[in-house]
């Protein structure tokens, strides 16, 4: 999926919501354990509650991951049941060697067709281009997260800088506004100024809005661009809204609400 029809599905949807299928067996309702695939049915159940409030779904690989080979089926399944209408999104947070990165590439966009990735920058440019080769791809750099370890590294000083503006002012030259995206958490909303100033045209994905307790008018009013220019992604608010048989309704109770207020927030866009 490309930029234009990223944003043609903000628009015609009212919508900059991503919704994270980070599904732990252990946490879905019980009767959906009879299933042949319990994670596939409750998955394809919140797809479906939801495919028309959202123009993302972010899946973490590590859900399916730690299920060994029948996870990754669950993964692929999953992929193919939310179709291309939305940005699919592997939270795989790779980033490797240049030829390391290039068989990651190769295992995400062509065998398993997801549109981004996250990626993790450490090892400098080499363990990103790779992924940029791609066309109508992306990589999703982790920038500035919204974890309590972010401030480890991320928040510290280098050079006259700040560690993650360093990391956004270099990586954002690799790449360009049409193949590379941006991690900003939403829990450091106040950040997005700073942010905005250095990558002003890249969209941005927000985690830490709703069970992490970040701001959705704040994200928008400091991260938004004349694209929108942002997905937040909300996981657990919406696919655990309810443990019960309501899950689906409940589900998409949360996740409307969250697109009503987006729509809000968006005006004439």
């Amino acid at each position: 999926m490309n930029r234009t029809q990223l944003i043609d599905q903000i628009r015609s949807k009212r919508s900059f919501l991503c919704i994270g299928l980070d599904s732990d067996r252990t946490k879905i309702p019980e009767h959906l354990l009879m299933e042949a695939d319990p994670v596939l049915a409750f998955n394809q159940a919140i797809i479906d509650a939801t495919r028309d409030l959202c123009v993302s779904y972010k899946l973490n690989t590590a859900f399916y991951e730690a299920e060994g080979a029948s996870g990754w089926v669950t993964m692929q399944k999953t992929l193919e049941y939310i179709g291309s209408d939305h940005l699919v999104i592997a939270d795989a947070k790779r980033g490797d060697i240049g030829n390391t990165s290039d068989q990651y590439a190769r295992a995400f966009f062509e065998k398993m067709s997801f549109h981004a990735i996250t990626i993790a920058p450490y090892m400098g440019s080499d363990s990103v281009k790779p992924f940029l080769k791609w066309q109508d791809k992306w990589a999703i750099v982790l920038g500035l997260t919204s974890n309590e370890g972010a401030a480890d590294f991320e928040l510290q000083p280098s050079g006259d800088e700040r560690l993650y503006e360093r990391v956004l002012r270099t990586s954002s030259t690799w790449g360009t506004p049409e193949n590379m995206m941006f991690v900003v958490g939403a829990t450091r909303a106040d950040s997005f100024v700073d942010v905005r100033k250095i990558v002003p045209d890249h969209f941005l994905l927000v985690p830490g809005v709703g069970a992490q307790g970040g701001s959705l008018s704040d994200v928008y009013r400091y991260g938004k661009n004349s694209d929108i220019g942002l997905l937040v992604n909300v996981s657990r608010a919406v696919i655990y809204a309810s443990a019960g048989a309501d899950f689906v309704e409940q589900a998409r109770g949360v996740a409307m609400t969250y697109q009503q207020e987006m729509n809000a927030l968006m005006g004439s866009f």
